[in-house]
């Protein structure tokens, strides 16, 4: 083997890579990819989706846990339990046939059989719709049989407005499906779930069906059954650690490890869990200064539910011993931007309500100063909170992460920059039954797999930026650039338009 040639893949399984140029050399885009191929398989071999509360869902955490464990890391499937639906929307007549729903966050509980009523919809031309909008829309819709059913269009308002009208023109339902747009984006016609925007909005069950469903139920004489029961529910976190010299200065990455419903989830997040997966493998062997500890976090479709049941499961002493957390949520969108958390508000004010803790510039710089020596441009994602690292921060966790981008279209100027097409998705199928093995680029997940053990191996010796305790350098004569800065496509320095960084099912109408 020639003397720069890297070490065969259970070469770097075996040995210590306690170096960046021995870790890098063994993160490699292959093994990533052969867990995103395990994690296709599982789907597949599951009704075609990996999502909290599926055979999927349980069959990805024990293939995470068998990794590991093969690994020799110290893991463990972590239970906890959060509040949900058991919904069925059933059409009963001109046909008969089960579609599959969720429950509207706000949501009220019943099983409601009856009428299905249409509101001001559109099925036709371009299909716009306002439907349930306005109070007007129900006018002269009789809704005082015993069980009335609206059957509501998505689109031109919240769905919260549709909802609550419905319930006060006398619907005792609400079936919300897609609007089936023709014009724009074309995305509209999959199974919609959304919020109503809080907690016991309506009194009323409030469903979702898909564009194609909408039709059938929107047929002359339909029936149906709607039905939502609140229930508590059991899911797993997988949490795996690798034990430091100082166990009371833990380094913490994750990545969610469910997909939604309607697909296999290979992007999101099949990038970030695979990952942290080939970085277990090659640093089992690694004893490093500070403990590592890796999550894979169940429902975060759902609402971030699994890593916040486990940053409240807590003690104020364990969440102390925390220095940091790095998420990683879509790292390989086929048309992807190279993205960081966007600590130091260059381009984009975080929302408000949302207080970026101290110490997080600290780890947004690693990563950039990581693209920096790849020779990557990159851009800032906005600080948000709206992934797995929102308990991290409403704890005061200093937390960055990466982002190649979900249903935001990438323009000319970015194309120009990163390639791929504009006018596109930076994930064309985001949230859709084509996030698939083939949903991929190479190029972005194989620099951001590399990114992601940079700054692991990084904070593993030392946390001394974040939060002030000295490490260890790490061994080897390395130097690390100081970061060329954002290339700021999104409209410059606070100025930008918010780049979304992950929606977790709740779609606006």
């Amino acid at each position: 083997m020639p003397a720069n040639a890297a070490p065969v893949q259970s070469g770097c399984d075996a040995r210590t890579n306690n170096t960046y140029e021995k870790l890098l050399e063994c993160v490699r885009l292959e093994g990533v990819r052969e867990h995103q191929a395990a994690l296709q398989a599982i789907a597949d071999a599951n009704g075609g989706t990996r999502a909290e509360g599926t055979p999927g869902y349980t069959a990805s955490v024990d293939y995470v846990l068998g990794v590991l464990a093969a690994a020799g890391w110290d893991a463990a499937k972590v239970p906890f339990n959060y509040q949900a639906t058991d919904t069925l929307l059933q059409q009963l007549t001109p046909v008969n046939a089960t579609y599959p729903t969720g429950g509207f966050t706000g949501t009220g509980e019943g099983d409601v059989t009856g009428n299905v009523i249409p509101v001001d919809i559109n099925l036709t031309g371009d299909r716009a719709s306002t439907s349930g909008c306005e109070a007007s829309d129900f006018a002269g819709i009789d809704f005082s049989g015993a069980n009335d059913i609206a059957l509501i269009q998505r689109g031109g308002c919240n769905y919260s407005f549709k909802a609550i009208n419905a319930e006060a023109a006398g619907a005792e339902a609400v079936i919300v499906f897609n609007q089936g747009d023709t014009v724009g984006a074309g995305d509209r016609f999959g199974l919609v779930i959304g919020t109503l925007g809080g907690q016991n909005v309506v009194d009323i069950p409030v469903v979702g069906a898909t564009f194609e469903q909408g039709q059938a139920l929107a047929a002359a004489g339909s029936t149906a059954r709607v039905k939502v029961d609140f229930v508590t529910k059991t899911s797993y976190n997988v949490i795996a650690e690798l034990a430091g010299r100082n166990d009371d200065n833990v380094v913490m990455a994750g990545a969610h490890l469910d997909s939604v419903p309607a697909g296999p989830g290979i992007n999101d997040n099949g990038s970030g869990s695979a990952a942290l997966l080939e970085i277990a493998q090659v640093t089992s062997k690694l004893r490093p200064e500070n403990t590592i500890r890796f999550a894979w976090w169940g429902a975060e479709e759902e609402g971030l539910l699994g890593s916040t049941a486990w940053v409240e499961d807590q003690s104020q002493e364990e969440l102390d011993r925390i220095a940091l957390y790095l998420n990683f949520d879509m790292i390989g969108s086929p048309n992807y931007i190279f993205m960081v958390y966007d600590a130091n508000e260059s381009s984009f004010e975080a929302p408000a309500g949302v207080t970026i803790p101290e110490g997080s510039e600290a780890i947004e710089r690693v990563f950039e100063s990581f693209y920096t020596l790849r020779g990557e441009p990159y851009d800032d994602s906005q600080f948000s909170g709206r992934s797995d690292y929102q308990a991290f921060i409403n704890n005061g966790i200093p937390s960055s992460g990466l982002f190649t981008g979900a249903e935001v279209r990438k323009t000319e100027e970015q194309e120009a920059i990163w390639g791929g097409t504009a006018g596109e998705q930076f994930d064309p199928c985001y949230h859709l039954a084509c996030d698939t093995y083939a949903n991929n680029s190479d190029h972005a997940l194989e620099v951001n797999s590399d990114a992601v053990a940079f700054a692991v191996l990084t904070f593993a010796y030392s946390t001394e930026t974040v939060n002030g305790v000295v490490g260890k350098k790490i061994p080897g004569n390395f130097t690390i650039p100081a970061p060329a800065g954002p290339e700021h496509t999104f409209g410059g320095p606070l100025g930008g338009d918010s780049v979304h960084d992950h929606d977790h099912g709740n779609l606006p109408s």
